[in-house]
């Protein structure tokens, strides 16, 4: 596993969504726990979860939860000090399904406070501001992001879902202690080119939420059946001549986008978490990155939920 900088700390180049473990359609509590054991033993150090990973209808923070009995029955290899739980706060799931958002400073304060007790600890180590929150002025949302760090409630701070202009306001509010941006971003959907491009400039961790789209329909086992695909064809292409998943070939390749990609994969089987987590040590040469890069991303479909 390869480490990349988040804020002062130092991760696996890749992390583990943990949404797929807590809401709708998430696996048993045993095959939950042992998916983030699988990866924890893989050299993943970044958990990502959030306050409204529950399922309709559900508690919040149920993801939150699962993440902390996981850190506290875990008995591999590695050292759950060295692990950075990233939460976030500012949606909600309402009982039919749906996502809400809610980015009053007040309602930050108190959901921010809930998931530090939820998880366990006194400072929550990456607490992200979900999405900005239209009928709040953005600056006002991160101003009660600032407040939180100032009071010791949480250690870094990221954004989620946002655009150049926000980024670079939410750097003017939170300054230095701004570490992160967490936006959709994968083979499919390329369309937040700018701010990973910004991040870069910024040495801020770029974080893409479902980094396999267009990807995750198929195993390693389909990769000689979809290598013709017009779409999505060269990462199968070469996945086939590596002997590896596309899934690991679309994780490298985030990876080499820029020094500040943390991609974050979703998991709900231990052995998806493991073959994720080895993207950390594939390097793909100039020639199989060209050929990714000018792959066609196709259309991006749904917006969908982080």
């Amino acid at each position: 596993m390869r480490y990349r900088a988040l804020g002062d700390v130092r991760v696996g180049a890749i992390g583990l969504g943990a949404m797929p473990l807590s809401i709708e359609g998430h696996p048993d509590e045993a095959r939950a726990l042992a998916t983030v054991h699988a990866a924890l033993d893989a050299g993943v150090t970044l958990l990502d979860t959030a306050d409204s990973y529950h399922p309709p209808g559900g508690e919040p923070g149920a993801g939150e939860l699962l993440v902390a009995r996981a850190l506290a029955t875990y008995g591999g290899r590695g050292r759950t000090g060295d692990v950075l739980v990233a939460t976030k706060g500012g949606r909600g799931r309402t009982t039919d399904g749906d996502w809400t958002v809610d980015g009053r400073p007040e309602h930050l304060r108190r959901a921010a406070e809930a998931s530090a007790r939820r998880l366990g600890v006194e400072a929550i180590g990456l607490y992200q501001l979900h999405k900005p929150d239209p009928a709040v002025p953005y600056a006002e949302s991160l101003g009660a992001i600032r407040e939180l760090l100032d009071a010791g409630t949480i250690r870094l701070a990221g954004v989620s879902n946002v655009d150049v202009a926000q980024i670079r306001l939410a750097r003017e509010v939170l300054g230095e202690r701004l570490v992160s941006v967490q936006n959709r971003y994968s083979p499919a959907v390329r369309t937040a080119e700018a701010e990973l491009r910004l991040c870069a400039e910024l040495g801020l961790a770029f974080l893409p939420w479902s980094p396999l789209g267009g990807i995750s329909r198929s195993s390693l086992d389909g990769a000689s059946d979809l290598a013709e695909d017009p779409e999505f064809g060269a990462f199968h292409r070469v996945a086939r001549a590596r002997g590896v998943s596309p899934q690991r070939v679309a994780l490298a390749w985030l990876l080499a986008r820029s020094e500040t990609v943390l991609p974050i994969p979703g998991a709900s089987r231990p052995e998806t978490a493991r073959d994720s987590a080895a993207a950390g040590e594939l390097v793909l040469d100039a020639q199989e990155l060209a050929e990714l890069d000018a792959a066609d991303p196709g259309e991006p479909g749904e917006p969908g939920e982080p």
